[in-house]
């Protein structure tokens, strides 16, 4: 594809971007899926476990931890870009602490402990009620060598929360970044950047990089199979991507090759993964077979980011005014709005629900079936009914007063 197709295409692309509020949706709903198999899972040590276990859950499970945080964090980084042009870093900074900050203290008061607690009470000789087990919760330290999770205690933890401590930490440590360095100089940066993508293949070259993170710092197997500072290179390449349309054609335009590459790397990797924690870990060990196995993983993440992205990527004309009170329209706005909530309130509800099938003896897929559809309607159902509905439980939960939500643009 010549330069001047690639710079033509800046122009044929509505801002909006409603398949990544689609995408966005279905990584939370997977995540309920992945959790509750986590339920009958043999390896993990998840809050409830079914007394029948299985191996066959984190076969599947690999195909999603490879591509799905970090889709969440890359997605953040696109709306980033536009948060900032319009906002400004402090109004920035400022709007990240309301939609993230807020949800992030009322959930860890209020949500975050019932896990820990059915974890114990899964005990039969554990008997401490709830409202006794909360000073213990938050009896904390401070841990400045874990950063950006510096409260560390015997029982206290974030939970499903650290993705909304990533991301708050990120986008803190971004927004003074953006204050900082010159804009031409940035600008220039990216032109150049942008230009080079011309010549195929180039887009997947952040590939190096995160194979690069994944083998020397390794994997974190608390924060779905990536390092934490992984997730900083996607925040920061959705951030860079949605700078100039020029990554997005490219995107579109080696979706293919990169899904090719993705699966050939994955076939490999994923061998070398169970060779090498029959013997040790593979997430931490520095074997060499350990390395080169995170370091394949690494780079499997970025080539099937670039091929989803790519392939659900068409351009689309401009929709008729007619079309704004649509019901395609209504069902974005209302998922836009729920991904937050939803993320913030599936895993306690997870746990609560298996904590009462596993007493079932159900086989296996009985109850993973019943975990999943439960968990479901009630997070569902929570969200309808006791977050969306008053301007109070909207704030608390990052949400807009109005129902609106900033949609992800290119």
């Amino acid at each position: 594809m010549t330069a001047e197709r690639i710079r033509a295409s800046r122009v044929a692309y509505p801002g909006r971007r409603p398949e990544l509020d689609a995408i966005r949706t279905l990584v939370v709903v997977g995540l309920v899926l992945f959790h509750s198999a986590l339920v009958f899972d043999s390896r993990d040590d998840f809050y409830v476990k079914n007394s029948e276990t299985t191996d066959v859950t984190m076969v599947f499970a690999s195909l999603g931890v490879v591509w799905a945080m970090p889709m969440l964090f890359l997605v953040a980084g696109l709306g980033t870009w536009h948060s900032l042009r319009r906002r400004g870093p402090a109004g920035f900074a400022l709007e990240r602490v309301r939609r993230l900050g807020v949800p992030l203290v009322f959930a860890t008061v209020t949500l975050v402990p019932l896990p820990q607690w059915l974890r114990l009470r899964a005990d039969p000789d554990y008997h401490e009620s709830y409202p006794r087990f909360l000073p213990r919760f938050f009896d904390v330290r401070l841990s400045p060598a874990d950063f950006p999770f510096v409260l560390q205690g015997e029982h206290f933890e974030t939970g499903h929360l650290w993705f909304v401590v990533l991301l708050l930490t990120f986008s803190l440590i971004l927004a003074p970044l953006a204050a900082w360095l010159p804009a031409a100089r940035m600008a220039r940066l990216r032109d150049r950047a942008a230009a080079a993508v011309r010549h195929r293949g180039v887009v997947l070259l952040p590939a190096v990089a995160l194979a690069t993170v994944s083998g020397a710092l390794g994997l974190e197997e608390g924060f779905a199979a990536w390092h934490r500072w992984a997730y900083l290179l996607f925040f920061l390449l959705g951030f860079v991507l949605a700078a100039d349309d020029r990554f997005r054609t490219a995107m579109r335009r080696d979706a293919v090759p990169a899904a090719v590459l993705g699966l050939l790397l994955f076939a490999v990797g994923l061998p070398g993964f169970l060779v090498a924690g029959e013997s040790g870990d593979p997430f931490t060990d520095h074997t060499a077979l350990a390395v080169g196995a995170r370091a394949l993983y690494g780079a499997t993440g970025w080539c099937w980011l670039v091929a989803i992205l790519g392939l659900i990527d068409r351009p689309r004309s401009a929709a008729p005014a007619a079309d704004t009170s649509s019901r395609g329209r209504r069902a974005y706005a209302y998922l836009a709005a729920a991904v937050l909530p939803l993320y913030v309130l599936h895993q306690p509800i997870v746990v609560a629900v298996a904590y009462g099938v596993v007493r079932w003896r159900a086989p296996i897929l009985v109850g993973y079936t019943a975990v999943v559809v439960a968990s479901l309607v009630l997070t569902v159902a929570a969200y309808e009914l006791l977050v969306r509905r008053t301007r109070v439980t909207r704030f608390l939960f990052g949400m807009r007063p109005d129902g609106h939500s900033d949609p992800p643009r290119s």
